[in-house]
């Protein structure tokens, strides 16, 4: 489990890429990599994913078909950077939202409003995943647990204060680019339950 509260940014140093396989070798700070063991769960971009080897600084994942597919890890190549977060312990402080590291899909980047001190991004999502999407819902972005701003047909906008932008690579996304989404567990939860109950009725 996720917190949604990234921790970090590595930089992916080298990519191995096999057939239907990658491992991507990440820069992680000594803070991200203190107590990290072969096995453990670290988050990229919002999807878990397991380390498979670590050396000094760099530690290694493997990335299978599913998560090129579903994901925008698929893209990256060396140089560029990714959202960190260690696995949430028991008594840890839960700062965003419950979130497994299981992407559902990506959004695109289709709009930037930018204001004073804040920044308004726009996404388009697709109708399946879009009916799990509310006013002040929660979603993760990236890895980033967010809120959700506002929701028109088949798009919705997150509000970006400066910490965020500081901390984490959304600042860096432009026009067109394609994020991680993972939609609340909880409301997809209560949205398809609603849904059986109403068809069960019709």
């Amino acid at each position: 489990m996720f917190t949604g509260i990234v921790q970090d940014v590595g930089t992916v140093v080298a990519i191995e890429a096999r057939e239907q396989l990658h491992t991507h070798v990440v820069s992680m700070s000594p803070a991200m990599r203190e107590g990290l063991t072969l096995g453990a769960s670290v988050s990229h971009n919002g999807c878990c994913l397991t380390v498979t080897a670590i050396e000094g600084e760099n530690v290694s994942f493997d990335l299978m078909r599913e998560t090129l597919r579903l994901t925008n890890l698929g893209d990256l190549v060396a140089g560029d950077r990714v959202n960190l977060e260690r696995a949430a312990r028991f008594g840890d402080e839960i700062g965003g939202h419950s979130m497994s590291g299981h992407v559902m899909a990506m959004a695109r980047l289709v709009e930037i409003d930018e204001a004073p001190n804040n920044r308004r991004l726009w996404f388009e999502l697709s109708p399946d995943l879009a009916r799990f999407v509310f006013d002040k819902g929660y979603i993760g972005i990236d890895g980033i647990s967010l809120t959700v701003g506002a929701v028109e047909p088949e798009r919705f906008c997150v509000n970006l204060i400066p910490e965020t932008l500081a901390r984490t690579t959304i600042g860096e996304r432009s026009l067109g680019d394609r994020v991680n989404v993972e939609i609340d567990p909880q409301t997809q939860a209560i949205v398809e339950t609603v849904e059986r109950v109403l068809a069960g009725r019709a």
